[in-house]
């Protein structure tokens, strides 16, 4: 039986959907059912597993299967948001405006038959952020970002940045690096649109080596973010082992589960260079509490997340 076909079997309980790669690895899976059980929902979680940039008619399949299936109550996508939205935009009834300034789409849900779309990057990245970077952090520390990877969460990130009114919680500088122009392209016209005073810059590269350079050439202070995919979809790091991190950085693997190489390039210099290493965890709690809450209509309270977070602590994978 093909992913597709497995996703789109009718359910007898309400089901939330996970659109991603390999959904069926992810502690979700096992995390779900005590959300369920901490917020009364009687609900259940499925997987739906694509490829990379798969064809738009795999999109399209699933998101009718959940417009019109009554116990379809929404879902989670990671990997495939961009894509997903230019293949379905059309089956929204609505897009809240961060959907329609990203161009993306991470949680779909239903109200009295009107199938939404909506963008929470840039608020869980946010919260995630927040989790782990001090306020002011950036007017003391004169750092810069650079971000390896352009896609949803590149974009989630730079957008949740532009908007902080404390010029002390902004970096002066921006670099997303891509191996592509066309996300660059598209993270360019997101940024025009928001009019920040960051100097954002755009780099088509996909030589690790390159990467290095670029990560030697930052000021002390500044954070280096895998947000590629590497270490998890798909194998690799985007540095190499010889890369040297920004003394007294940060280094932000989006990533919680799988080779996490470039994690592990970090973590080996966290004494010599004073790197401050953070995974992709609390990135994970927030994102999926955002949309578990928004599907099922929970008031999602820091109290009710701190709940959240202790019923997943325990079986993190």
């Amino acid at each position: 039986m093909t992913d597709q076909a497995h996703a789109l079997i009718p359910r007898r309980v309400p089901t939330m959907y996970f659109i991603g790669v390999t959904t069926r690895q992810s502690s979700i899976m096992k995390v779900f059912p005590r959300w369920s059980d901490v917020l009364g929902l009687g609900a259940q979680i499925d997987g739906y597993d694509a490829p990379l940039h798969a064809p738009a008619e795999h999109y399209r399949a699933i998101v009718e299967h959940i417009k019109h299936d009554p116990l379809s109550m929404g879902a989670l996508v990671t990997t495939h948001k961009i894509d997903l939205l230019e293949a379905t935009r059309d089956l929204f009834d609505y897009l809240d405006p961060y959907a329609e300034l990203c161009g993306e789409i991470s949680c779909i849900s239903k109200r009295d038959g009107v199938l939404r779309g909506h963008a929470k990057d840039p608020i869980t990245s946010g919260l995630a952020w927040e989790a782990f970077v001090e306020p002011g952090y950036w007017g003391r520390s004169g750092g810069h970002v650079l971000c390896l990877g352009a896609g949803g969460s590149a974009v989630a990130i730079s957008v949740y940045l532009a908007e902080r009114p404390d010029a002390a919680d902004r970096p002066a500088r921006f670099i997303a690096v891509n191996r592509g122009e066309s996300r660059l392209t598209e993270l360019r016209r997101i940024h025009e649109r928001l009019q920040s005073d960051i100097a954002f810059e755009y780099v088509v590269n996909e030589d690790p080596r390159a990467n290095d350079a670029l990560m030697a050439a930052l000021p002390p202070g500044s954070m280096v973010i895998n947000a590629t995919g590497m270490g998890k979809d798909r194998p690799g790091s985007p540095i190499t082992d010889e890369g040297l991190f920004p003394l007294n950085g940060i280094a932000w693997e989006l990533n919680y589960r799988g080779e996490l190489d470039f994690m592990h390039q970090a973590l080996r210099q966290r004494e010599s260079r004073g790197v401050k290493v953070e995974d992709g965890w609390v990135y994970f709690l927030h994102g999926w509490s955002q949309v578990v809450a928004e599907v099922f209509d929970v008031a999602l309270t820091p109290a009710l997340f701190a709940e959240l977070d202790r019923a997943a602590a325990s079986i993190r994978s």
